[in-house]
């Protein structure tokens, strides 16, 4: 199951990013060969970032391509090793409930129950936000399993 979300992920962050090059190559044909920059370009660039960051951070730490301070795991072996990750991952876990799921959660909902629109493409700004708590969901998800490999608890 794990490839399969790795795969569906990997291909949403890659066709994201697809979008974002093509919609910046717009922005700049349509300001120096057009002479009338598009209207929408620049908005949309910066909604395209933030899902393609926060999916593609998802992606990562599924990858354990994030960034780590490894001095103190590198130093211990067998159970002590096995304690630290657990409270490694129990304190990321808590983290990404707290302010991924949770905080972010609540901002959807609220910027929804305000019907707060983009200025210029004119939508809910609550589904641009709704990446948060989504890649907290995966966040949650692949360090969990990262654990039980790691454990060999799978």
């Amino acid at each position: 199951m794990r490839e399969r979300i790795d795969k569906i992920l990997g291909s949403i962050v890659a066709f994201l990013m697809g979008i974002m090059v093509l919609n910046v190559l717009w922005q700049v044909a349509s300001r120096y060969l057009l002479g009338s920059p598009s209207i929408f370009t620049d908005e949309l660039a910066n909604y395209l970032l933030i899902w393609v960051g926060l999916l593609g951070a998802a992606y990562a730490s599924g990858k354990k391509l994030h960034l780590a301070i490894d001095l103190l795991p590198n130093k211990l072996e067998g159970k002590s090793k096995q304690r630290l990750s657990l409270v490694i991952t129990s304190l990321v876990v808590l983290f990404v409930v707290t302010v991924m799921v949770i905080g972010g959660g609540r901002l959807v909902y609220l910027t929804l129950l305000l019907e707060q629109l983009s200025p210029s493409l004119q939508i809910p700004l609550g589904y641009i936000y709704m990446v948060i708590p989504i890649s907290g969901i995966f966040i949650i998800y692949y360090s969990i399993s990262n654990y039980l490999i790691d454990n060999g608890t799978n």
